[in-house]
């Protein structure tokens, strides 16, 4: 495979991944069972402010980039369409959705936002174009304070839990099945989609470890 050939390509998994990622999350927003640990608190601050969850998610996603600062982490082109494109196609996915109130068709829409979760993760990580902001702050934590990424990701994710819920994010059966699927999901499509490296590296790819960020628990 060309290098171009190969920017092309990541550069649609890349976009394709973080669209998908958003339009995921939107599932298990209409499904009500339960949200991942971010977008908890992303709807407990939407139900505080009055906005979308989506826009709540770049604010949030923006405003810990700002922690990388401190944190000597690299923002990749990743990082950046990160902030925006997961919460705009969040919103866009909700805006077409139909209300949804029977268990019949909120529990295959739970599994639905799992699955192609998992999918999405896989392919914006496969494109290396650098970790989200999220995952970033836990390579940097873990890197500042010498602790292990799963201990770093266990009390980050704790405590935005416990904020957003009390806030009003919705915690149930989804956010259980997502946190014990979604690793193993994740490193199977990661598997699928992983792109050859080119002997020449890109100068909108971040160094660091996003792949071990997300998938070690």
């Amino acid at each position: 495979m060309s290098a171009q050939s190969r920017l092309g390509r990541r550069l649609i998994q890349l976009y394709a991944g973080l669209a998908l990622y958003g339009a995921s999350s939107a599932l298990l927003v209409e499904a009500g069972l339960g949200l991942e640990p971010w977008n908890v608190l992303h709807q407990g601050l939407a139900e505080l402010t009055g906005r979308t969850i989506g826009v709540v998610s770049i604010f949030v996603g923006a405003a810990v980039l700002l922690l990388w600062i401190p944190l000597r982490q690299r923002p990749g082109l990743g990082t950046v369409s990160n902030v925006f494109v997961v919460g705009i196609a969040m919103d866009g996915t909700l805006a077409a959705l139909p209300e949804v109130r029977t268990l019949a068709v909120r529990i295959p829409l739970l599994l639905a936002g799992i699955l192609l979760n998992g999918v999405a993760t896989g392919l914006y990580i496969a494109a290396r174009f650098g970790p989200g902001p999220r995952d970033g702050l836990m390579t940097g934590l873990h890197q500042r304070t010498g602790r292990s990424i799963r201990l770093m990701r266990t009390a980050v994710e704790m405590a935005v839990v416990a904020t957003g819920f009390a806030l009003g994010g919705t915690i149930g059966i989804g956010t259980v099945l997502y946190a014990v699927s979604i690793g193993p999901l994740a490193q199977l499509f990661l598997r699928l989609f992983d792109v050859p490296s080119a002997s020449d590296s890109s100068t909108v790819v971040a160094t660091g470890q996003p792949r071990r960020a997300i998938l070690r628990r």
